[in-house]
């Protein structure tokens, strides 16, 4: 039987990209949760597996050559698990290419920029004192539509990011493109995109990886929420 992996991981699109994942190549794991607004991601024992003091994190006691591995960075642990089990990587060189710049597409320019988006719209306005600016905002929120009508026009093309399959590249994707809404996109223009995001969503491993200690998110306008109550019903 596989051993557990250890995941360390708080309800945030960067958290969700590895709980998806795990479900998804159905993977058993122990859950161990890093309260980033509390600052467990500072603390010494965390900060052995993760030096970035980011999360997510894994610890795989069934690592290469059967020794145990930590491994941090959630595209890296992507990839990992994809080369560990063999599934949701293409199955060519070609393909495993198309996943990997989708894959750093991602984690160098949506992740960022979609981030600022939700921290400038959102948060900063809300802080004491406020932090209202304009230019900020106006930049993130233009560059994240900028790259969700990029994501569109390959969508236009494949069913799926990297190409006419579901990979890795799509569960990175996907939980920042999820919260359109909070960052003040549209999908009125983006079609392909639309019927992405409700192809994934209709998977039952991104309901589970999505859902993972969903009440823990202190987001009001997190559109999910409602959701995952509908359809837990």
């Amino acid at each position: 039987m596989t051993e557990a992996i250890d995941l360390y991981y708080w309800p945030t699109p960067n958290g969700w990209k590895v709980s998806i994942a795990l479900e998804e190549f159905g993977l058993p794991y122990n859950l161990n949760l890093v309260n980033i607004g509390a600052g467990d991601q500072h603390k010494p024992a965390f900060l052995a597996i993760s030096p970035n003091n980011r999360m997510p994190a894994i610890v795989d006691p069934d690592g290469p050559d059967g020794a145990p591995i930590s491994i941090f960075e959630s595209g890296a642990i992507l990839q990992y698990l994809a080369r560990k089990t063999g599934q949701f990587y293409g199955k060519t060189e070609r393909e495993r290419v198309a996943v990997d710049q989708w894959l750093m597409w991602q984690m160098g320019g949506l992740g960022p920029m979609a981030g600022q988006a939700h921290h400038f719209l959102k948060y900063a306005p809300k802080m004491e004192p406020p932090n209202d600016l304009p230019y900020a905002k106006d930049r993130y929120r233009t560059e994240t539509g900028r790259l969700y009508k990029v994501l569109n026009e390959q969508l236009s093309h494949h069913e799926f990011v990297a190409g006419d399959f579901y990979s890795i590249a799509d569960m990175a994707i996907w939980g920042w493109a999820s919260l359109w809404e909070g960052q003040q996109q549209t999908l009125d223009d983006k079609p392909h995109m639309a019927r992405w995001l409700e192809t994934v969503e209709a998977r039952p491993a991104v309901l589970r990886g999505r859902g993972l200690e969903a009440e823990r998110r202190k987001d009001p306008t997190d559109p999910w929420k409602k959701r995952l109550a509908a359809k837990s019903e």
